[in-house]
């Protein structure tokens, strides 16, 4: 009889201990996760891979002559539109550019001036540029009107960037002497008078620190390469003004940016 208790007694405690263990290893196989806090959600997010941008419209202006015009040239050949294009090509897909050209063949500093004046421009301009003075030798006027009128012509392109002087760049005169037009036209009295235009610009421009792009040495080259040359035999061709645009693209890029 007590052997039965003894055994009845061990048949218990042995189920107890088989449960308990059981239950352990239940438990056990169940994983502890940790709860998600702040801090890892910030080291998910902490890459710094991603930068919304906004679009921007930047807002461009060329003043001058048949040289921005584009006389002899379709409308998107000239080198404002070619430069434009060049801009929205190296900038975000969503940023827009607008252009505004206030130029017209034949007109002197006198001419831009006035055309400016009654343009009632907006002063938020991202990008001014200024090419003018080949009808002032043409046209054979004084040379100390282009020294005067330069000079207001820029200080008014500044004043229609908001007085940011870093915003305008001043392109050097064609020389039209290397054309068939120019060469019946005393060609080395043509490349004289236009270099002292030109080196009064540039002058001008380092002393006040004003940006100078010089383009002059492409369009001498227009008699050994005629395609630099429009059909006109006077002004630049695409070609050419797509040189130009070479030479002023990386410039107002940074002016821009």
């Amino acid at each position: 009889m007590r052997l039965n208790n003894l055994f009845f007694r061990f048949f218990i405690g042995v189920f107890f201990l088989s449960t308990s263990l059981l239950s352990c290893n239940k438990k056990a196989e169940v994983p502890y996760v940790p709860p998600i806090t702040d801090t890892q959600n910030n080291d998910d997010n902490d890459d710094g891979d991603y930068e919304e941008t906004t679009a921007q419209n930047y807002k461009l202006l060329s003043l001058g002559d048949s040289y921005t015009i584009g006389q002899s040239v379709c409308d998107s050949c000239r080198f404002p539109e070619q430069l434009k294009d060049s801009l929205i090509a190296n900038f975000n897909e969503q940023d827009t550019f607008s252009l505004n050209v206030i130029a017209q063949t034949g007109w002197t500093t006198t001419n831009l001036k006035s055309a400016i004046a009654s343009a009632n421009l907006p002063s938020d301009f991202d990008l001014v540029t200024l090419l003018i003075g080949v009808n002032n030798q043409y046209q054979g006027k004084p040379f100390s009107l282009y020294e005067t009128e330069f000079v207001e012509l820029t200080n008014t392109a500044i004043a229609l960037t908001g007085n940011d002087a870093s915003k305008l760049i001043v392109i050097s005169i064609p020389d039209y002497a290397y054309t068939p037009f120019g060469q019946n036209s005393n060609p080395e009295t043509i490349s004289e008078e236009l270099e002292l235009y030109n080196n009064f610009a540039q002058n001008y421009c380092e002393t006040n620190g004003l940006s100078y792009v010089y383009i002059t040495d492409i369009t001498q080259l227009g008699l050994e390469n005629p395609a630099l040359v429009a059909s006109d035999n006077l002004h630049p061709s695409t070609l050419a003004y797509t040189q130009f645009v070479e030479r002023i693209l990386p410039l107002a890029i940074e002016k821009i940016e």
